[in-house]
């Protein structure tokens, strides 16, 4: 899987071959920026190679005796426990030696394990072989652990890749007896068996998921140093104890609760100590809350519920009255000045302001027309019909005049034998 900020947009990541944006494919690696650099002397260079296991969740420092020169990326075996091992290369050359510098180890120990070869592709097949069965066995073994009704949480198995070893990954609050569940796993499954029991932090690391800052985990993304965390960094910063608020996914205080806690301690220097009473005339005024934001600090009266905020300086002067022995009046508490509230910009369009008020009545008078034109429209219908018998329509009058006319100039012209008779004046010729 790749990383939740790949910049590559491949499903599975870069790979760690330098593409991603992040330099990291898991919360455990390291950009090896020095990679390309050559290297003048061999025989000082570093031969520690780191190595990762378990998609990048576990790594581990082997010692290179070969001639050979791997890169990172590549899969090469290494001692096993009763066989061998593949593990992949996360880092190597100086920056291992800051590595073990960090973690504390020892680059003359003889207690690395050595590296034998680079994977070839029958180690390569066991490998994967070994760990398509890890889920299986971790299904199988949490049906087991039921039955021997142990208390406690079997979270991750993890197989060698010659399949001679597993370890089995668990959580308990109890001391847990599982003699019994090691016998039962060894004889089903045919494997040497080792317990490790781990936190419950490192099991939400394990597990992954969002927090409630809708991002994704910090100890399944970069945090691999977990640090105890207490109800005390709440209180220096003023959070209520609310255990649903407070706790994360593992059921434990928020990690996060520790990154400001820093600068809660540097700004509370400021305040005075052993100001948690204060007298006055009226008798003691007992802190309620500190706020390192605006350098105040609230006091309350015993014969009053209200809260009195005083500044640093007014608190340091009546600490300094009351070791003389005197009491001020009053406490002079500062007057806090509202928060104007703030009035929402309302909607302006292009034209002008536009209110529910002047569309409900344009709506109105939308309606109020139509209807008009309707009453309009039924009346001059009902005009029509009544006078339908009485009246022809003018159009049919026009139609009425122009058959008339049609009917005259198609009709035959009169009979002239009549005039054949009439004297003929020279005009014209009779007729032969």
């Amino acid at each position: 899987m790749g990383c939740g900020n790949c910049g590559t947009g491949k499903p599975g990541g870069c790979k760690s071959n330098g593409g991603c944006s992040t330099g990291s494919c898991n919360r455990m690696n390291v950009h090896d920026w020095l990679q390309n650099l050559p290297i003048d002397n061999l025989d000082g260079a570093c031969r520690i190679v780191e190595l990762s296991f378990k998609n990048g969740s576990r790594k581990d420092f082997f010692i290179n005796n070969t001639l050979q020169v791997f890169d990172k990326g590549e899969y090469v075996t290494v001692e096993g426990v009763s066989g061998f091992d593949v593990g992949e290369v996360s880092l190597c050359g100086e920056l291992v030696r800051l590595q073990m510098k960090k973690r504390g180890v020892n680059e003359t120990s003889a207690e690395f394990k050595k590296i034998l070869r680079k994977s070839s592709d029958r180690d390569l097949e066991l490998f994967n072989t070994s760990k398509n069965k890890e889920q299986t066995i971790l299904m199988r073994s949490r049906e087991i652990a039921r039955e021997l009704k142990l208390q406690m949480k079997l979270s991750e198995v993890e197989i060698q890749a010659d399949g001679k070893k597993a370890t089995f990954f668990y959580t308990a609050d109890d001391r847990v007896d599982f003699r019994e569940m090691i016998k039962m796993f060894a004889g089903e499954f045919k494997l040497k068996v080792e317990m490790r029991q781990i936190g419950i932090r490192q099991e939400a690391s394990k597990v992954g998921g969002i927090g409630s800052c809708g991002r994704e985990l910090c100890c399944s993304t970069w945090l691999t140093d977990f640090k105890s965390v207490n109800t005390t960094a709440a209180r220096y910063q003023n959070l209520s104890i609310n255990q649903t608020k407070l706790s994360g996914q593992c059921g434990r205080l928020k990690c996060c609760l520790n990154y400001e806690l820093d600068t809660y301690l540097d700004a509370l220097q400021h305040f005075p100590n052993n100001a948690d009473t204060l007298e006055i005339q009226r008798g003691k005024a007992f802190l309620v809350k500190k706020d390192i934001f605006k350098d105040l600090m609230w006091y309350t009266l015993p014969d009053s519920s209200k809260q009195y905020p005083l500044t640093l300086k007014r608190v340091k002067e009546i600490q300094m009255l009351n070791n003389k022995g005197e009491r001020p009046e009053s406490l002079e508490a500062v007057e806090l000045v509202g928060k104007v509230k703030e009035v929402e910009p309302s909607f302006v369009d292009v034209v002008g302001h536009i209110s529910l008020s002047a569309l409900e009545r344009n709506d109105k008078k939308r309606k109020h027309k139509h209807k008009a034109e309707k009453q309009q429209g039924e009346q001059q219908s009902n005009h029509k019909h009544a006078n339908r018998g009485t009246a022809k329509h003018p159009q049919n009058h026009n139609n009425d005049k122009r058959k008339n006319n049609d009917r005259r100039q198609h009709s035959p012209k009169p009979n002239n034998h009549h005039n054949n008779n009439k004297p003929n004046n020279g005009t014209a010729k009779p007729k032969q």
